[in-house]
């Protein structure tokens, strides 16, 4: 009994529900701290009462303040996933669709404070990727929708409950293991966007604003997607359950791939892994419906 009560203690600190309600309640004080902060920085730049580099136009309108807590929701974000993992699969991939449509949400905040009325509203860039990113989050949100509608959970299908409980248990470990390294990573890449900000880096790096983690963070989600697949051999071999992992997997590195691309290309690409994920998960739904795959395997074990 020792060794599972030594995991449960492990397990509760990371991804218990009292560490869940501290870190909503953290993260819902530092976003108004972080707002406050932020508006306070943009007055006393327009009131010359301090020097600022405003590398990324961050404190030239108090509409950009909202950049600043809507960053720490994507931290909490970020905590739901890690949090979900182990209890739902389809719950976990749909955190990242949530991830990555606050990040384009995020983005509005930013273009709308750059707009430009003195110029064609339609023809000016600044202006055209305002509408692009308003677009990309409606059709986001309704795919991400139809992914949740279309994820409710269902019964299981295994046939050993042993296996269930040690690929949800594997789950558990997965989480425990991703919440300090994901915290690691995160404070490296804040140091690193810190001292080149502070340094004046080349504008090249800086124009990658929402890249920073998140680009880092998406390679670690493909990494855990791979281990999951594997994993689930333990718990089920049925051929619509690994393709549905697999495709979960094609779905992150996509969105993953997105951070590379700038403009139409990169939201193309988000909306292409958010759709792949829904048309996989909607299959999949069926093959379960009709128990297509599971009395195939039945057929072969009886022979």
């Amino acid at each position: 009994m020792r060794p599972f009560s030594y995991e449960n203690k492990i397990f509760n600190l990371f991804i218990g529900e009292k560490t869940k309600s501290k870190v909503e309640k953290y993260i819902l004080c530092i976003s108004i701290v972080g707002f406050v902060i932020h508006l306070l920085l943009i007055y006393l730049k327009k009131t010359n009462f301090i020097q600022i580099e405003d590398h990324y136009n961050l404190l030239n309108n108090p509409i950009s303040a909202i950049y600043t807590p809507f960053s720490f929701i994507l931290v909490y974000e970020i905590y739901q996933l890690i949090y979900y993992l182990p209890r739902s699969i389809s719950t976990y991939i749909s955190k990242q669709y949530e991830i990555i449509t606050l990040i384009i949400i995020r983005r509005i905040f930013k273009d709308i404070s750059n707009l430009n009325l003195d110029k064609n509203i339609l023809t000016n860039e600044l202006n055209l990727n305002l509408f692009i990113d308003l677009t990309t989050s409606i059709i986001l949100f309704f795919l991400i929708y139809l992914f949740r509608k279309n994820s409710k959970k269902q019964s299981s299908n295994s046939s050993n409950t042993i296996n269930l409980l040690r690929f949800i248990r594997i789950k558990k470990w997965i989480s425990s293991a991703l919440m300090p390294l994901i915290i690691v990573v995160a404070l490296f890449h804040l140091y690193n966007w810190t001292f080149d900000y502070v340094n004046n880096a080349n504008e090249i790096y800086l124009k990658s604003l929402n890249s920073i983690f998140f680009d880092e963070l998406f390679q670690i989600l493909i990494l855990v997607d791979v281990f999951l697949l594997l994993f689930s051999f333990f718990n089920s071999d049925l051929f619509h359950n690994i393709m549905r992992n697999s495709g979960f997997i094609i779905s992150t590195i996509l969105i993953r791939v997105s951070f590379m691309a700038e403009g139409i290309n990169n939201v193309i690409l988000i909306i292409v892994s958010v759709l792949f994920g829904l048309l996989i998960q909607m299959i999949y739904n069926k093959c379960e419906e009709k128990n297509l795959f599971n009395s195939i395997n039945s057929k072969h074990k009886h022979k």
